[in-house]
């Protein structure tokens, strides 16, 4: 992760020598800090750098394994909650963890739900591969009940955190608290403390469905079936936030990420309540492992349908796992937090490809504050999707890749807020005679349940679709955006499916956006780690230093990767390295090199598909760029 960070830090510092270009409504000044423009009715880009473990403020834990078992013949479903059992009676040390159960090696036949339903318990396998001899795999079987989930981590109740601590409901009082805000005032702050875990709730009235046009169902269109397909109604959707008490000064309340929506209190009077967190689980982890599900391939629907259900959890973490052959969905969240997943799989699904099936990664109801990052997802439907309605908001795909899409990944229904697709890509573009849609920010009218306005304040950042359909439509009272992005990226029909207007589209099919990564950034930002802007153009102009783009791009499995020295200087010392998008690295040259063109051949043979970034130094000077492998 330190060479990861390491070479994104690098990457975001290289401005000019790139011929880098920076967005008109968020880009560094001359302070090197970010400056974000709102529009006339008030939106704006948020913060996104909250999602994940703590805020982004911790790295995830390495948790001492307490308790080490190896595979049983026939199920292993007790063999592995007795471990889990035992370790829950540990006590909790001081940073919350009572310690990780080692999973050595092997298959661990499962028939039934492993319940990882305790607070600071980490279970660790030894790798996700597929060979038993050297990882670890949990191998779900059978059908009993019914489209089971294999593990489930957390409470285990869908509770939306809607219970309150009694006497604490007080109204917001602000006239307006605009998207991005972290503060608001409120009729009495007495009743709260600096620390406090608070929901905000914003009620869904008929003041505010009619500024949304009632959920925007298009009702009325062709194709709509009467009855069925309505707008949206009254106490339907409202909108809740999850968030916690970082200061108190008089009746003003700032908290610790900000709202994802505006909230106008001539629509709706919003409140808070202090959260009673019945049920929550904190400090959870799942790592190095695979949990394949037993099937009869194609269309077959009698088997385990989610890999890693993850309820009523909060400050948690899957890493390094692979989830293969579910029905739904590699990892669902429901009322889960501040979870991060990182270098994660989730393939190869097995359904009828319709309607509640193939979402690889699933933001279901109140998901919020999640980062996803490093992750690849492949023959799903909505591969990274937001399925959580107005519950879910503030969530964050970051160096994703996806393969064999059915369709796009989106906010998927009822006013999905604040996600971001930052540097997603797609590494085949759309299935041949398939819709072309494989990212949307956008209005779903009728479909499925009067979808409507699925997805509002989103943002979709120096993300590839490859030759596929980008849709970006505008919400009333909300903004969506697409920056930096590749593909056929518009919000007009058609392609889009409904009418209506176009979202905010900057740069389309235009490289080296800067920074590289939007969340990226803004962590850094918030966490004193910004990289300074270079000011000094003659650096790489006057001398000529440059990196040229590879080609072809992408390229399966050789490209021509091309660099030219300044004549200023003589012979320099070159270095030029290839990186995965976890920061490891393949040398490719490090020698003397006298002034001129060069070009070099890079051979992909022995590596995966997706995204990997070469980066020349000389001296001062650092440079890079990014290709795509696509075999």
């Amino acid at each position: 992760m330190k060479n990861l960070l390491l070479l994104l830090t690098m990457l975001s510092s290289i401005l000019l020598g790139q011929e880098s270009w920076q967005s008109s409504i968020i880009y560094y000044g001359n302070d090197g800090k970010l400056n974000y423009v709102r529009d006339d009715e008030g939106n704006v880009i948020p913060d996104f750098s909250y999602a994940g473990y703590k805020n982004g403020e911790a790295e995830l834990p390495d948790v001492p394994v307490v308790k080490t078992i190896e595979p049983v013949p026939g199920d292993n479903t007790t063999h592995i909650q007795s471990a889990i059992d035992e370790v829950s009676l540990l006590p909790l040390d001081s940073n919350g963890f009572r310690g990780a159960i080692l999973l050595k090696s092997g298959i661990y036949e499962v028939n039934g739900t492993i319940k990882l339903n305790e607070s600071g318990i980490v279970i660790k396998g030894e790798g996700d591969g597929d060979d038993p001899s050297l990882n670890t795999i949990i191998f779900g079987k059978g059908n009993t009940p019914h489209q089971r989930s294999i593990l489930i981590a957390g409470g285990g109740k869908n509770s939306q955190w809607k219970d309150q601590v009694s006497g604490t409901k007080v109204n917001i009082i602000s006239d307006t608290v605009l998207v991005g805000s972290r503060s608001f005032e409120v009729e009495d702050a007495s009743k709260f403390s600096v620390g406090d875990n608070i929901i905000i709730y914003h009620p869904c009235t008929d003041a505010w469905l009619a500024s949304v046009d009632y959920g925007g169902s298009h009702y009325t269109d062709p194709g709509a079936e009467a009855g069925v397909d309505v707008p949206w109604k009254v106490n339907a959707w409202p909108i809740v936030f999850n968030r916690y008490i970082k200061e108190i000064e008089n009746n003003k309340i700032t908290v610790d990420a900000p709202v994802f929506n505006t909230l106008i209190k001539s629509l709706s009077t919003s409140y808070i309540y202090k959260y009673a967190r019945a049920g929550i689980k904190t400090n959870i982890g799942i790592e190095n492992l695979r949990i394949d599900i037993e099937t009869a391939g194609g269309v077959d629907e009698n088997h385990a349908w989610q890999a890693i259900d993850l309820y009523q959890i909060e400050d948690s973490w899957v890493k390094n796992c692979t989830m293969i052959h579910f029905g739904q969905s590699g990892i669902r969240f429901n009322t889960a937090s501040r979870i991060t997943v990182q270098d994660c799989n989730a393939l190869d699904p097995v359904s009828i490809v319709t309607g509640e099936r193939r979402y690889n990664f699933n933001l279901y109801t109140a998901a919020q504050q999640i980062l996803f990052i490093g992750c690849h997802a492949s023959n799903g439907r909505h591969h990274y999707v937001s399925n959580g309605t107005s519950w879910t908001s503030g969530c964050v795909f970051v160096d994703c890749t996806s393969q064999g899409a059915w369709t796009s990944s989106e906010g998927h229904r009822a006013w999905s807020m604040g996600l971001l697709y930052d540097n997603v890509i797609e590494l085949d573009g759309p299935r041949i005679g398939l819709d072309p849609r494989l990212l949307g920010l956008y209005n779903r009218g009728y479909y499925g349940t009067s979808h409507g306005w699925a997805i509002a304040h989103s943002v979709a950042w120096n993300c590839n679709v490859a030759k596929g359909d980008l849709i970006v439509q505008k919400p009333p009272t909300a903004q969506n955006y697409a920056i930096g992005c590749f593909g056929n990226v518009t919000g007009k029909n058609p392609p889009a499916p409904f009418t209506e207007p176009e979202g905010f589209i900057e740069g389309t099919n235009k490289e080296n956006l800067n920074p590289r990564s939007l969340y990226k950034a803004q962590l850094d930002e918030r966490l004193g780690r910004t990289v300074s802007v270079e000011k000094d153009e003659s650096l790489f102009l006057n001398n000529e230093f440059r990196l040229f783009q590879n080609y072809p791009n992408p390229f399966n499995p050789v490209t021509t990767i091309s660099y030219s020295l300044p004549q200023l200087g003589g012979r320099q010392n070159v270095s030029l390295g290839v990186y995965d998008i976890l920061g490891n690295e393949i040398n490719l040259l490090n020698e003397d090199k006298i002034p001129g063109e060069y070009k070099i051949e890079f051979d992909g043979t022995n590596l995966s598909s997706g995204i990997y970034f070469y980066v020349i130094k000389t001296g001062s000077v650092t440079l890079a760029k990014k290709m795509i492998l696509l075999k």
